[in-house]
């Protein structure tokens, strides 16, 4: 038998803020929530206190849609402004 050796996979992860309207919101986090990079999003309101985070993991995403669109609706029918603050990962090989 012979081992097979494999690199050490290491997580970049970034943040980037976004800044939307209420009536906005919700397309935005569901459009967040299906792209394959993103690990968290939280929602902010215009002071910057959170409103709601949510954990991302894939193969999860449909699960979690439904409960999590439904939160965000109500938070987006209050017609503020938001800041949605988005956590991605790049995933490669670690550095020496």
């Amino acid at each position: 038998m012979s081992a097979q050796q494999h690199e050490p996979q290491q997580e970049k992860v970034w943040t980037e803020e976004l800044k939307v309207q209420g009536e906005a919101l919700l397309g935005k986090v569901k459009e967040l929530a299906h792209e394959g990079n993103v690990r968290r999003i939280i929602i902010q309101d215009s002071s910057g206190k959170t409103l709601i985070e949510v954990p991302l993991a894939v193969g999860v995403v449909g699960i979690l849609v439904a409960p999590v669109a439904a939160a965000v609706g109500a938070i987006a029918a209050m017609a503020t402004d938001y800041s949605i603050v988005v956590e991605r990962r790049e995933d490669g090989p670690a550095s020496s």
